[in-house]
């Protein structure tokens, strides 16, 4: 009997140690996953425009489509070579952060120039014609150009949160990052699920209520929705810029180069005197505008330099399947 009990004693220990472990994991990847705010907020923002023009009945699967392509990008893919980074070659982690804060300053200013430039919205007309044509092929195309797409942020989601990890352990790495990757992806699609289907169910509601007070708040849905997505890619877009600017400005201070994160300090200090939040206003801000500005200066080396080098070597996608 005192052996039965110091082995479930000895049980009871190990569950403990298990479940402390298990809480540390969620944690570690909890607080890295919000350093990916800027990113996982652009994914949120961009996803929804992949099932416009398609019908409804389509949306939830291209959605589900395009969430399974990135949990294998996440966990198949980013997940061994981040590992593989921070064991042998930790001093490449800074460099591709800055890289992919290059790429999300480059995707916020290409935002930006679209809606400013004419000949896009030509191109978005043509697009919408040829969905309506040939609805099959396209399905294809966008869930494979999407998918693309969501490699490069799920990269650059994944070696922010690999940077932000506090811990030494290889596989409690592994394990954080996997959680993280996981949840944002669920997080992400879940949200674009119900995004998608927020008009669908609110006609529903407006058409079906069994009270005004429920046909209203459908009919509510139905007008606000346009609106609500217009503001979710504006505040994706200003996210990327903050993160994209800030995520440079911290690298180039990891690599040697203070001066900038030091000038940004010292105008947050400025406004010290109105509160944390003012402070935080300002770097954003500053952050964002060196974001902004380094994003219309790549804008011509894509288009120029790196797209047809991306085309020769078979990696560049159509036009409608680009991000």
């Amino acid at each position: 009997m005192s052996g039965l009990l110091a082995l479930l004693d000895d049980v009871a220990a190990i569950a403990k140690v298990a479940a402390t472990s298990i809480d540390d994991v969620i944690g570690q990847a909890a607080k890295a996953g919000t350093k990916a705010a800027g990113a996982v907020i652009d994914d949120a923002a961009v996803t929804p425009k992949y099932v416009h023009g398609f019908e409804a009945k389509r949306e939830l699967p291209i959605v589900w489509k395009i969430a399974r392509g990135s949990i294998f990008n996440k966990l198949v893919i980013l997940l061994p070579l981040a590992l593989l980074l921070s064991a042998f070659a930790p001093w490449a982690i800074p460099p591709l952060l800055m890289l992919g804060g290059a790429y999300l300053c480059y995707e916020g200013a290409e935002k930006i120039w679209h809606v400013l430039s004419p000949k896009h919205h030509d191109v978005d007309e043509l697009v919408e014609k040829k969905v309506a044509a040939d609805a099959a092929h396209l399905e294809e195309q966008k869930v494979k150009g999407a998918i693309k797409t969501d490699f490069i942020l799920s990269a650059e989601i994944m070696t922010i949160i690999l940077s932000a990890l506090e811990v030494d352990n290889i596989w409690f790495r592994a394990a954080a990052l996997g959680v993280a990757g996981v949840g944002i992806t669920v997080a992400v699609y879940g949200s674009v699920a119900i995004i998608v289907k927020a008009d669908d169910v609110g006609l529903h509601m407006a058409s079906e209520g069994r009270t005004g007070f429920g046909r209203a708040i459908g009919r509510g849905i139905v007008r606000g929705m346009p609106g609500f997505l217009k503001l979710l890619t504006t505040v994706g877009t200003a996210a990327m810029l903050w993160v994209g600017g800030s995520i440079l400005v911290h690298g180039a201070a990891q690599m040697g180069w203070h001066a900038p994160e030091h000038l940004i300090d010292e105008a947050a200090h400025l406004a010290e005197g109105a509160g944390g939040f003012a402070m935080w206003a300002v770097k954003a801000v500053i952050d964002g505008i060196l974001g902004l500005a380094l994003g219309l200066l790549l804008i011509p080396v894509v288009a120029y330099v790196l797209a047809p080098i991306l085309r020769a070597v078979g990696l560049g996608g159509d036009k409608e399947t680009a991000h």
